[in-house]
């Protein structure tokens, strides 16, 4: 099957926003939100590669930067996109961010609710980065018991927090969960980022940033982008009274609570 980057669309105004998903979702979770983000707007919600409808030519070779970029970029010649906004919900965040660092005189402003991509992760870097941990991962996608049990008891012994090993084992509950797990986090390793370089080109104009955080968000925590927030000339961050899973939908309950801050 040819590489497609499967897209929904959302409204008809003349200001574009192009969002990305997080894990596990796809492009249609876009759909209650996209009607309170802004007068005159239309929404291109994509879905990212191992989830909806988008496909990849080479589905389990590691998706680079470049042809990422590439993908991106035919997207807004065919569909005579100039500027726009960019709104990504954790795992999105690489791709909205590549498409930044790509084209950043054509971004008007971005959205990043709960960004992976940012922060340094120990279990995201130690399933993806040593060679023998990923033939761990994947043959817990035919056989998960041994992966579980550990999980496990890395929560009894308060290792990482029982909610976020609930979290874990939650995405790994079927065969489906486990092999999109393997093939994200495989897939998209290679979408990380020089923060330094990153601040430095958002910095040029500068590009306002709006990071939308959960208090109780223990997969994408406060205290590990307070650093990189605070390179950026231009950001603002809003705390919203949720956890990771949540957020999207108190977003969409702020926004009608405060439509000053609409795009």
């Amino acid at each position: 099957m040819p590489t497609r980057l499967h897209f929904q669309k959302f409204g008809s105004g003349p200001r574009v926003v192009l969002a990305f998903h997080g894990y596990g979702q796809s492009s249609g979770h876009w759909r209650t939100l996209a009607p309170v983000l802004g007068p005159d707007l239309t929404v291109y919600a994509f879905d990212l590669f191992y989830h909806g409808r988008s496909q990849l030519l080479k589905a389990d070779a590691p998706l680079s930067k470049q042809r990422l970029g590439e993908l991106l970029e035919e997207f807004l010649q065919e569909n005579s996109i100039d500027t726009f906004h960019l709104l990504a919900f954790s795992m999105g965040a690489k791709f909205a961010l590549t498409l930044a660092e790509r084209q950043p005189q054509r971004v008007e402003g971005i959205w990043l609710v709960a960004p992976d991509g940012l922060q340094r992760q120990f279990w995201y870097a130690l399933a993806t980065y040593p060679p023998w941990m990923r033939g761990v991962l994947g043959r817990a996608v035919l056989r998960p018991e041994r992966l579980l049990r550990f999980l496990g008891a890395l929560g009894q012994r308060r290792v990482v927090p029982p909610n976020l090993v609930h979290f874990a084992k939650w995405q790994l509950d079927s065969r489906e969960k486990r092999l999109r797990v393997y093939r994200s986090w495989v897939g998209f390793r290679r979408l990380t980022f020089n923060l330094r370089q990153l601040a430095q080109v958002l910095n040029r104009r500068p590009t306002p940033v709006t990071f939308f955080l959960g208090r109780y968000d223990l997969v994408i925590p406060q205290a590990g982008l307070a650093r990189f927030i605070g390179s950026l000339q231009s950001a603002r961050t809003v705390v919203l009274e949720a956890g990771h899973g949540g957020l999207l939908a108190y977003l969409a309950t702020y926004l009608h609570q405060h439509p000053e801050m609409r795009l």
